[in-house]
């Protein structure tokens, strides 16, 4: 009998490098000159960042920089979504950013009916967050995961827990 191979495909943020990033990021408005004293800042909660600045083009220089530091440090840009710009107290403009954590559960049935399209013998189930994909074939599971890679889902995905049993 065969043995099941199963992977997760899943959407998760390296927290300790988005920290990293922003204290970067942070780093850099203190010391660049058209930044500096211009109460732009960038705060981090749990799954969100708060962009804040006086204005239009200082507000898109902190993101600009904040995406940059983000990339160096591998988190993937995918994995963020943009708020609307806002107007907050004391004429600043904010953005929030939010950070993906975990498949949305469109974005999940559309990785399952994508892996039912290819016609290969595989299972795609949806566990909470990820979608674990199950076969006895490992070249069936390579290739999910390379048209997952070149698919366009719009959120950034990883694949992990691979398992030959």
């Amino acid at each position: 009998m065969a043995a099941d191979n199963s992977f997760d495909i899943v959407c998760k943020v390296d927290g300790q490098e988005v920290t990293n990033a922003v204290d970067q990021t942070r780093r850099e408005i203190e010391t660049r000159y058209d930044l500096k004293g211009t109460r732009s800042e960038v705060a981090q909660e749990k799954t969100a960042l708060t962009v804040s600045a006086p204005d239009d083009m200082k507000l898109k220089a902190v993101v600009d920089i904040l995406q940059s530091k983000l990339h160096r440090r591998g988190v993937p840009l995918k994995a963020l979504s943009y708020g609307k710009v806002e107007s907050a107290a004391g004429g600043i403009l904010k953005q929030v950013i939010d950070l993906q954590q975990g498949i949305p559960i469109e974005k999940a049935r559309e990785i399952v009916r994508l892996v039912k399209d290819t016609k290969l013998k595989l299972q795609a189930a949806i566990q909470e967050d990820k979608v674990r994909v199950t076969g006895k074939n490992r070249d069936d599971l390579q290739k999910i995961i390379a048209l997952l890679r070149e698919a366009d889902l719009g959120i950034a995905l990883q694949f992990d827990n691979y398992r030959n049993t």
